[in-house]
């Protein structure tokens, strides 16, 4: 993407129509996937540790990734999909949907509300359409390249108890310098990384106003967008946490790298409002966040 926003030569394919279709897909997609989890935590949810006991899985992780990969490449069988339970595939029209079924397992398996149904759509290696459906909170944030960022809000009427909307667009929070910003992070699985990030973390503290660690990269990225944080960062983020809530963050006004110019990576993520975006890449190169 260009520094003013709008699309390089390698989007100008990409028409409204196409850009409308595609939102409208991961946004019904999405919302079925919520209301499949919202169902399944009413069960017993049979749990299993993928590269450590820290990290687990659910059959409803499984089971929504299918759901997922079954009505995106059904409507669109010529795209690729990516998905963090192994769906791979690559397609012919240089679409790939890159989505996590639930971004935030550990909370959704605790009650906790903080999980998100992640969907994001590349074109290019770009994202160009984002959906962070958070069921559990109401909230579905929604972002398309070149056009903002909006949260969609669902809330019952306290009076008549029918389910209110209010859709609003998103901006990141001014924020003055490094000092005054919360930041936000999150944490490894492996024992080694997180001896490493507790350090990062103990560095950066005294410099901040606070830290948050929710336990969602997506719902990290969407609340940058939406001015509940200033800033984030994350050491092993995959593309399936990120692609969405990247782009919502992006379009929202904030900057979304690694370190030196990088793209963001797995190596480091770091995303924050303008102003205090400096300061803070600084102050991590510095403290060698993008090692273990």
């Amino acid at each position: 993407m260009r520094e003013d926003g709008g699309m390089g030569n390698d989007l100008a394919p990409l028409s409204a129509e196409l850009l409308d279709e595609l939102e409208g897909l991961a946004l019904a997609s999405a919302l079925e996937a919520g209301e499949l989890l919202i169902e399944g935590q009413k069960g017993a949810l049979r749990v299993e540790s993928k590269s450590s006991p820290t990290d687990v899985v659910t059959h409803m992780d499984r089971e929504t990734e299918r759901l997922l990969h079954d009505r995106l490449l059904g409507a669109r069988p010529a795209d690729g999909i990516l998905g963090e339970e192994g769906a791979q595939e690559v397609g012919t029209s240089g679409f790939t949907w890159v989505v996590d079924p639930i971004d935030g397992t550990t909370n959704y398996l605790y009650g906790l509300p903080a999980w998100a149904v992640s969907i994001g759509v590349e074109f290019g290696g770009e994202a160009v359409c984002g959906v962070v459906h958070v069921p559990a909170m109401g909230e579905t944030f929604t972002a398309t390249l070149g056009r903002g960022a909006w949260l969609t809000s669902m809330r019952v009427a306290p009076t008549t108890q029918s389910v209110e909307s209010t859709t609003s667009q998103l901006t990141v929070r001014p924020c003055a310098d490094l000092a005054s910003a919360l930041v936000a992070t999150g944490f490894g699985y492996q024992a080694r990384r997180r001896r490493s990030q507790a350090v990062i973390v103990s560095s950066l503290l005294p410099r901040v106003r606070d830290i948050r660690r929710v336990g969602a990269c997506s719902i990290d990225l969407c609340w940058l967008g939406a001015g509940r944080v200033d800033a984030y960062f994350e050491r092993g983020v995959n593309p399936w946490d990120h692609s969405a809530g990247g782009l919502v963050a992006r379009e929202a006004g904030a900057r979304v790298e690694g370190l030196h110019g990088s793209a963001a990576n797995y190596e480091l993520l770091v995303a924050a409002s303008p102003v205090i975006f400096p300061d803070l890449h600084d102050a991590l190169a510095q403290a060698r966040a993008d090692r273990d």
